[in-house]
Protein backbone atom coordinates (compact mmCIF):
# COMPACT_ATOMS: atom_id res chain seq x y z
CA UNK A 1 0.00 0.00 0.00
CA UNK A 2 2.86 2.21 1.05
CA UNK A 3 4.20 1.64 -2.45
CA UNK A 4 1.31 2.96 -4.12
CA UNK A 5 1.23 5.53 -2.88
CA UNK A 6 4.47 6.53 -3.43
CA UNK A 7 3.88 5.58 -7.23
CA UNK A 8 1.14 7.99 -7.10
CA UNK A 9 2.54 11.06 -5.12
CA UNK A 10 5.49 10.15 -7.89
CA UNK A 11 2.96 10.42 -10.73
CA UNK A 12 1.01 13.40 -9.38
CA UNK A 13 4.57 15.50 -9.03
CA UNK A 14 5.66 14.92 -12.40
CA UNK A 15 2.28 15.38 -14.00
CA UNK A 16 1.34 18.70 -12.15
CA UNK A 17 4.71 19.88 -10.82
CA UNK A 18 7.70 18.60 -13.17
CA UNK A 19 5.85 18.83 -16.38
CA UNK A 20 3.99 22.32 -15.72
CA UNK A 21 5.51 25.77 -16.71
CA UNK A 22 7.41 27.42 -13.55
CA UNK A 23 6.17 30.40 -14.21
CA UNK A 24 2.83 30.09 -13.87
CA UNK A 25 2.96 27.21 -11.79
CA UNK A 26 2.09 29.12 -8.50
CA UNK A 27 -0.82 31.39 -9.74
CA UNK A 28 -4.10 31.18 -8.54
CA UNK A 29 -6.39 28.28 -9.32
CA UNK A 30 -3.51 26.95 -11.61
CA UNK A 31 -1.25 24.92 -8.93
CA UNK A 32 -4.03 22.43 -8.88
CA UNK A 33 -6.53 21.05 -10.91
CA UNK A 34 -8.73 20.38 -7.94
CA UNK A 35 -10.13 24.29 -7.29
CA UNK A 36 -11.17 24.42 -11.08
CA UNK A 37 -12.79 21.09 -11.06
CA UNK A 38 -14.73 21.61 -8.40
CA UNK A 39 -16.32 24.96 -9.62
CA UNK A 40 -16.77 23.30 -12.73
CA UNK A 41 -18.73 20.64 -10.76
CA UNK A 42 -20.55 23.10 -8.72
CA UNK A 43 -21.56 24.79 -11.63
CA UNK A 44 -23.03 22.19 -13.32
CA UNK A 45 -24.74 21.10 -10.10
CA UNK A 46 -26.38 24.11 -9.80
CA UNK A 47 -27.19 24.42 -13.65
CA UNK A 48 -28.78 20.73 -13.95
CA UNK A 49 -30.20 20.06 -10.52
CA UNK A 50 -30.13 22.91 -7.87
CA UNK A 51 -31.04 25.88 -9.68
CA UNK A 52 -34.01 24.71 -11.76
CA UNK A 53 -34.93 23.07 -8.34
CA UNK A 54 -34.96 26.23 -6.28
CA UNK A 55 -36.69 28.11 -9.29
CA UNK A 56 -39.36 25.79 -9.73
CA UNK A 57 -41.65 27.92 -7.48
CA UNK A 58 -40.24 31.38 -8.09
CA UNK A 59 -41.02 33.90 -10.23
CA UNK A 60 -37.62 34.45 -12.99
CA UNK A 61 -35.12 37.18 -11.88
CA UNK A 62 -34.89 40.43 -14.26
CA UNK A 63 -31.66 41.17 -13.73
CA UNK A 64 -31.61 43.88 -16.21
CA UNK A 65 -29.00 46.26 -14.78
CA UNK A 66 -27.08 42.79 -13.48
CA UNK A 67 -27.06 41.54 -16.98
CA UNK A 68 -25.94 45.21 -18.36
CA UNK A 69 -22.71 45.93 -16.57
CA UNK A 70 -21.99 41.94 -16.17
CA UNK A 71 -22.07 42.01 -20.66
CA UNK A 72 -20.10 45.33 -20.61
CA UNK A 73 -17.14 44.08 -18.38
CA UNK A 74 -17.11 41.08 -20.60
CA UNK A 75 -16.56 43.48 -23.62
CA UNK A 76 -13.81 45.70 -21.96
CA UNK A 77 -12.10 41.98 -20.90
CA UNK A 78 -12.33 40.68 -24.81
CA UNK A 79 -11.19 44.19 -26.41
CA UNK A 80 -8.52 43.86 -23.85
CA UNK A 81 -7.75 40.41 -24.58
CA UNK A 82 -7.61 40.48 -28.76
CA UNK A 83 -5.51 43.74 -28.24
CA UNK A 84 -3.04 41.61 -25.94
CA UNK A 85 -3.16 38.79 -27.96
CA UNK A 86 -2.21 40.73 -31.26
CA UNK A 87 0.30 43.61 -30.12
CA UNK A 88 2.27 41.00 -28.12
CA UNK A 89 2.64 38.54 -30.72
CA UNK A 90 0.49 37.77 -33.56
CA UNK A 91 1.17 41.22 -35.21
CA UNK A 92 4.62 41.77 -34.25
CA UNK A 93 6.92 38.45 -33.85
CA UNK A 94 4.77 35.09 -34.03
CA UNK A 95 5.24 33.09 -36.83
CA UNK A 96 2.04 32.45 -39.02
CA UNK A 97 3.23 28.81 -39.50
CA UNK A 98 4.66 27.38 -36.16
CA UNK A 99 5.22 29.12 -33.08
CA UNK A 100 7.13 27.50 -29.92
CA UNK A 101 6.42 29.10 -26.50
CA UNK A 102 8.85 31.36 -24.92
CA UNK A 103 9.52 29.95 -21.59
CA UNK A 104 11.93 32.44 -20.39
CA UNK A 105 11.47 35.31 -18.06
CA UNK A 106 11.77 38.11 -20.54
CA UNK A 107 9.06 40.97 -20.70
CA UNK A 108 7.72 40.02 -23.66
CA UNK A 109 7.03 36.32 -22.65
CA UNK A 110 6.13 37.01 -18.88
CA UNK A 111 3.20 39.65 -21.11
CA UNK A 112 1.82 36.35 -23.19
CA UNK A 113 1.64 34.15 -20.27
CA UNK A 114 -0.75 36.96 -18.53
CA UNK A 115 -2.49 36.85 -21.39
CA UNK A 116 -3.23 33.68 -20.99
CA UNK A 117 -3.79 33.33 -17.31
CA UNK A 118 -6.64 36.51 -18.50
CA UNK A 119 -8.24 34.75 -21.10
CA UNK A 120 -8.45 31.38 -18.20
CA UNK A 121 -9.85 33.64 -15.77
CA UNK A 122 -12.73 34.89 -18.14
CA UNK A 123 -13.75 31.53 -19.02
CA UNK A 124 -14.51 30.83 -15.30
CA UNK A 125 -16.33 34.32 -15.45
CA UNK A 126 -18.14 33.47 -18.29
CA UNK A 127 -19.80 30.49 -16.26
CA UNK A 128 -22.24 32.70 -15.12
CA UNK A 129 -23.86 33.50 -18.56
CA UNK A 130 -25.80 30.12 -17.66
CA UNK A 131 -26.34 30.62 -14.04
CA UNK A 132 -28.43 33.73 -15.25
CA UNK A 133 -30.00 31.65 -17.53
CA UNK A 134 -31.01 29.36 -14.74
CA UNK A 135 -32.69 32.31 -12.58
CA UNK A 136 -34.41 33.62 -15.55
CA UNK A 137 -35.83 30.48 -16.42
CA UNK A 138 -34.14 30.63 -19.66
CA UNK A 139 -34.01 26.62 -20.05
CA UNK A 140 -34.10 26.71 -24.07
CA UNK A 141 -30.89 28.78 -23.57
CA UNK A 142 -29.11 25.77 -21.70
CA UNK A 143 -28.58 23.59 -24.68
CA UNK A 144 -25.99 20.59 -25.35
CA UNK A 145 -23.85 22.99 -27.06
CA UNK A 146 -23.84 25.89 -24.53
CA UNK A 147 -23.16 23.15 -21.35
CA UNK A 148 -20.42 21.84 -23.71
CA UNK A 149 -18.64 25.02 -24.19
CA UNK A 150 -18.96 26.11 -20.85
CA UNK A 151 -17.65 23.04 -19.53
CA UNK A 152 -14.90 22.21 -21.55
CA UNK A 153 -13.00 25.61 -22.43
CA UNK A 154 -12.60 26.56 -18.61
CA UNK A 155 -10.34 22.94 -18.98
CA UNK A 156 -8.82 23.83 -21.90
CA UNK A 157 -7.31 27.52 -21.11
CA UNK A 158 -6.08 26.36 -17.75
CA UNK A 159 -4.26 23.55 -19.41
CA UNK A 160 -2.76 26.40 -21.59
CA UNK A 161 -1.63 28.16 -18.21
CA UNK A 162 -0.15 25.68 -16.21
CA UNK A 163 2.09 23.72 -19.38
CA UNK A 164 2.34 26.35 -22.68
CA UNK A 165 1.11 29.36 -21.84
CA UNK A 166 1.73 30.71 -25.46
CA UNK A 167 3.01 30.07 -28.85
CA UNK A 168 1.09 28.56 -31.74
CA UNK A 169 -2.13 27.49 -29.37
CA UNK A 170 -3.14 31.31 -28.51
CA UNK A 171 -4.52 31.98 -31.91
CA UNK A 172 -7.93 30.70 -30.97
CA UNK A 173 -7.78 32.64 -27.87
CA UNK A 174 -7.02 36.22 -30.20
CA UNK A 175 -10.06 34.74 -32.29
CA UNK A 176 -12.21 34.15 -29.47
CA UNK A 177 -12.13 37.02 -27.60
CA UNK A 178 -13.02 38.94 -31.10
CA UNK A 179 -16.09 36.88 -31.38
CA UNK A 180 -16.44 37.30 -27.76
CA UNK A 181 -16.35 41.29 -28.15
CA UNK A 182 -19.19 41.27 -30.93
CA UNK A 183 -20.93 38.63 -28.84
CA UNK A 184 -21.59 40.25 -25.41
CA UNK A 185 -21.97 43.61 -26.88
CA UNK A 186 -25.46 41.72 -28.39
CA UNK A 187 -26.32 40.58 -25.02
CA UNK A 188 -25.32 44.16 -23.51
CA UNK A 189 -27.68 46.10 -26.08
CA UNK A 190 -30.55 43.54 -25.55
CA UNK A 191 -30.22 43.74 -21.80
CA UNK A 192 -30.43 47.95 -22.54
CA UNK A 193 -34.42 47.47 -23.06
CA UNK A 194 -36.67 47.29 -26.11
CA UNK A 195 -35.96 50.86 -27.56
CA UNK A 196 -32.17 48.90 -28.50
CA UNK A 197 -33.43 45.51 -30.44
CA UNK A 198 -33.88 47.16 -33.64
CA UNK A 199 -30.32 47.47 -33.37
CA UNK A 200 -29.75 43.79 -33.33
CA UNK A 201 -30.77 42.02 -36.80
CA UNK A 202 -27.06 41.08 -37.02
CA UNK A 203 -27.54 37.97 -34.26
CA UNK A 204 -27.24 34.94 -36.65
CA UNK A 205 -23.73 36.41 -37.49
CA UNK A 206 -22.34 35.46 -34.39
CA UNK A 207 -22.92 32.05 -34.68
CA UNK A 208 -21.58 32.39 -38.13
CA UNK A 209 -18.19 33.83 -36.74
CA UNK A 210 -18.44 31.46 -34.21
CA UNK A 211 -18.04 28.80 -37.01
CA UNK A 212 -15.25 30.32 -38.90
CA UNK A 213 -13.45 30.74 -35.87
CA UNK A 214 -13.20 26.68 -35.77
CA UNK A 215 -12.47 26.48 -39.28
CA UNK A 216 -9.32 28.87 -38.93
CA UNK A 217 -8.20 26.91 -35.80
CA UNK A 218 -8.76 23.79 -38.11
CA UNK A 219 -6.43 24.80 -40.60
CA UNK A 220 -4.11 26.57 -38.02
CA UNK A 221 -3.56 23.38 -35.62
CA UNK A 222 -3.02 21.15 -38.75
CA UNK A 223 0.31 23.28 -39.49
CA UNK A 224 1.75 21.47 -36.70
CA UNK A 225 1.48 18.16 -38.41
CA UNK A 226 4.06 19.04 -41.28
CA UNK A 227 5.67 21.52 -39.26
CA UNK A 228 8.01 21.23 -36.30
CA UNK A 229 8.70 24.18 -34.36
CA UNK A 230 9.11 23.01 -30.94
CA UNK A 231 5.33 23.44 -30.01
CA UNK A 232 3.80 19.74 -29.04
CA UNK A 233 2.55 17.88 -31.63
CA UNK A 234 -0.02 15.88 -30.12
CA UNK A 235 -1.88 18.92 -29.23
CA UNK A 236 -3.46 18.47 -32.80
CA UNK A 237 -4.98 15.04 -31.47
CA UNK A 238 -7.17 17.22 -29.66
CA UNK A 239 -7.60 20.69 -31.30
CA UNK A 240 -8.69 19.23 -34.59
CA UNK A 241 -11.39 16.96 -33.51
CA UNK A 242 -12.41 19.31 -31.16
CA UNK A 243 -12.61 21.86 -33.42
CA UNK A 244 -14.64 19.62 -35.82
CA UNK A 245 -17.06 19.06 -32.84
CA UNK A 246 -17.34 22.95 -32.21
CA UNK A 247 -18.24 23.43 -36.03
CA UNK A 248 -20.68 20.68 -36.37
CA UNK A 249 -22.57 21.81 -32.98
CA UNK A 250 -22.56 25.32 -33.95
CA UNK A 251 -23.76 24.41 -37.50
CA UNK A 252 -26.35 22.11 -36.50
CA UNK A 253 -27.01 25.31 -33.84
CA UNK A 254 -27.64 27.53 -37.04
CA UNK A 255 -29.74 25.12 -39.23
CA UNK A 256 -32.08 24.95 -36.61
CA UNK A 257 -32.30 28.36 -35.82
CA UNK A 258 -32.07 29.97 -39.25
CA UNK A 259 -31.89 27.86 -41.83
CA UNK A 260 -28.97 26.76 -44.27
CA UNK A 261 -26.55 29.01 -44.46
CA UNK A 262 -27.27 31.70 -47.21
CA UNK A 263 -31.18 30.61 -46.32
CA UNK A 264 -33.83 33.42 -45.94
CA UNK A 265 -35.40 31.62 -43.20
CA UNK A 266 -38.42 32.59 -40.60
CA UNK A 267 -36.17 33.97 -38.02
CA UNK A 268 -37.64 35.48 -34.66
CA UNK A 269 -35.96 38.89 -33.15
CA UNK A 270 -35.79 39.70 -29.25
CA UNK A 271 -39.00 41.02 -29.63
CA UNK A 272 -40.61 37.86 -29.83
CA UNK A 273 -41.38 38.87 -34.03
CA UNK A 274 -41.44 36.73 -37.27
CA UNK A 275 -39.17 37.78 -39.80
CA UNK A 276 -38.72 36.36 -43.07
CA UNK A 277 -37.18 37.37 -45.95
CA UNK A 278 -36.39 40.39 -44.36
CA UNK A 279 -39.81 41.35 -43.30
CA UNK A 280 -40.86 41.39 -39.73
CA UNK A 281 -44.03 40.03 -38.76
CA UNK A 282 -46.24 40.49 -35.70
CA UNK A 283 -48.05 37.79 -34.74
CA UNK A 284 -50.27 37.60 -31.78
CA UNK A 285 -53.32 35.33 -30.62
CA UNK A 286 -56.79 37.07 -30.56
CA UNK A 287 -59.98 35.56 -29.36
CA UNK A 288 -59.55 32.40 -31.58
CA UNK A 289 -58.02 35.11 -34.50
CA UNK A 290 -54.53 36.06 -35.35
CA UNK A 291 -53.86 39.42 -35.78
CA UNK A 292 -50.81 39.89 -38.52
CA UNK A 293 -49.57 43.10 -39.19
CA UNK A 294 -47.92 42.20 -42.58
CA UNK A 295 -51.53 42.28 -45.31
CA UNK A 296 -53.66 40.69 -42.53
CA UNK A 297 -55.15 42.81 -40.31
CA UNK A 298 -58.16 42.19 -37.71
CA UNK A 299 -58.86 38.87 -38.91
CA UNK A 300 -59.36 40.21 -42.73
CA UNK A 301 -56.82 39.88 -45.71
CA UNK A 302 -56.65 42.76 -48.13
CA UNK A 303 -58.65 40.84 -50.72
CA UNK A 304 -61.36 41.11 -48.27
CA UNK A 305 -61.39 37.13 -47.25
CA UNK A 306 -61.98 36.05 -43.50
CA UNK A 307 -59.32 34.57 -41.77
CA UNK A 308 -60.23 31.77 -39.66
Amino acid sequence: MALSNNSISRSYHRLFVELADPRTNDWFLITSPLPGLIIIGLYLYFVLKWGPRYMADKKPFQLQKTLVVYNFLQVLVSCWLFYEGLDAGWLRTYSWKCQPVDFSSSPEAMRVARGVYVYFLAKISELLDTVFFVIRKKERQITFLHMYHHTVMPMISWGATKYYPGGHGTLIGVINSFVHIIMYSYYMLAAMGPQFHKFLFWKRHITTLQMLQFCITFLHSSQLLFYDCGYPRWSVLFTLPNSIFFYYLFYDFYYKAYGKPGDKKKETNTNGNIKMNGKETDVSLDKNQYKITNGIKHGEVSNGKKVD
